[in-house]
């Protein structure tokens, strides 16, 4: 508007003269116009350049970031746990410090030494020890009653393969899956073809181990759904704890069963309406274990009365005890699922082919790690029980068949495996459930 007023005050020539310079000016103007735009445009170029070469490294950074974060297990676990510690070092167990006369050993540069030395075997272990744990874990989220016996074993059979890497003889199962319902207390799997389920009111011994190397964790806990249990599971949860206490480097096996059955039998249970003393189960013992060896020939009582044998320095045990309302003694009944190859077994010559084959198979499979009749029809094997009962007869294999107390009666277990290392005692298979 004040342009148009001004051109209303001066003359015709004026305007023309005006006109003409406001065209040039025009044009510079214009054209300096041009050169702002150029000049922004390259400008703009040159920050769009760098915005996206910051972007860029910003998503290398975002990338190395991903990269450092440590993996988490999946649910249900998949990832082999090895994947879960990049460094190759699995997590201690509980660290528990030795008594009296060898609470020296705590601070004994000797032996650490000792210790730094049998490092890589306390390493197997402990990733033995770690899948276990989890494996654990993932079973207890889903278990519950209605659930085929078969389809429980699997699922965690299946998951222990994933997250140890199973590979032959070095990493895989240490035996079969003990899932003792009620009054049997052990060595109960079930069978190809069994339809027996979990119901609201049992009491499952779930029994598995891992093992790396031949190292094996051997653990065990127990599960009830009705809380009307909880006194039996406790007193052997207990019992347990406590033979983990007393055991220690010159320790008398004796010490640990009288220990033990001091504690389990304190406890008393009421089951719809019955009182019942708890007794500990007397010809069922924790034992020493060795390489490719569940029982390496120490039995760790949990009755008083038992051997004065020592544990010694180095040694791996398995402290289990077995709570019963029953007659507190087991006998071998039921069809027999768990079968092993005598440790001691030296050439025997066998007449059967089929025997001869089936021996093949659980020596490259098994070797002397214990094996169920489902592991071999996994293997493909059929038509099997004669050759089986040949290895068997002639000292070969050693079948071992379910542990029972009376009929009615009612057994928990709890097992942890330990070290007596040189400096500590360390319980391999602890964790945050037991």
């Amino acid at each position: 508007m004040a342009t148009e007023i001004m051109n209303n005050e001066v003359g015709v020539e004026e305007n023309e003269e005006s006109e003409a310079s406001n065209g040039i000016e025009k044009l510079e103007i214009s054209n300096g116009t041009d050169e702002v735009s150029e000049n922004s445009s390259s400008m703009q170029k040159d920050e769009d350049g760098v915005t996206a070469e910051v972007a860029k490294k910003k998503k290398k950074k975002n990338k190395s970031k991903k990269k450092k974060e440590p993996l988490k297990q999946t649910d249900p676990p998949s990832i082999p746990v090895v994947e879960l510690f990049p460094s190759r070092e699995f997590p201690e167990g509980e660290i528990q410090q030795y008594k009296d006369d060898n609470l020296w050993r705590t601070t004994s540069e000797e032996k650490r030494d000792l210790e730094r030395f049998e490092k890589p075997k306390y390493n197997a272990v402990r990733q033995a020890a770690e899948v276990h744990r989890q494996v654990r874990k993932y079973i207890r989220s889903i278990l519950k009653p209605g659930m085929l016996m078969t389809d429980l074993c699997e699922t965690l059979e299946n998951t222990v393969r994933k997250l140890i890497s199973e590979n032959g003889l070095q990493a895989g199962i240490a035996f079969p899956t003990g899932c003792s319902l009620n009054w049997v207390a052990a060595h109960w799997t079930p069978n190809s073809g069994d339809k027996t389920v979990l119901e609201y009111d049992d009491v499952m011994k779930l029994d598995f181990g891992t093992h790396i190397d031949g190292n094996i964790v051997d653990c065990a806990f127990t599960v009830a759904f009705n809380p009307m249990y909880d006194p039996l599971l406790e007193a052997s949860r207990e019992a347990t704890n406590t033979g983990i206490k007393e055991a220690g480097i010159d320790v008398r096996l004796c010490d640990i069963g009288a220990a033990i059955q001091e504690v389990m039998e304190s406890y008393e249970v009421e089951i719809n309406g019955k009182v019942f003393q708890v007794k500990s189960i007397r010809n069922l013992n924790g034992h020493s274990i060795g390489p490719y060896q569940i029982h390496a020939g120490k039995s760790v009582p949990i009755v008083k009365g038992g051997e004065q044998t020592k544990m010694e320095e180095g040694e791996f045990y398995a402290i289990e005890t077995f709570a019963s309302t029953g007659k507190g003694y087991v006998r071998e009944d039921l069809e027999c699922s768990h079968y092993m190859k005598n440790f001691d077994a030296g050439h025997i010559p066998l007449r059967l082919p089929r025997a001869k084959q089936l021996l093949a198979t659980i020596n490259k499979n098994f070797s002397t790690l214990a094996f169920c009749r489902r592991y071999l029809d996994r293997l493909g094997e059929t038509k099997y029980l004669m050759a089986l009962k040949n290895l068997c007869d002639v000292g070969i294999v050693q079948p071992y068949p379910p542990l029972c107390d009376i009929k009615g009666s009612y057994v928990s277990q709890f097992e942890h495996t330990i070290l007596l290392r040189p400096t500590c005692k360390e319980v391999i298979s602890r964790g945050d459930d037991y």
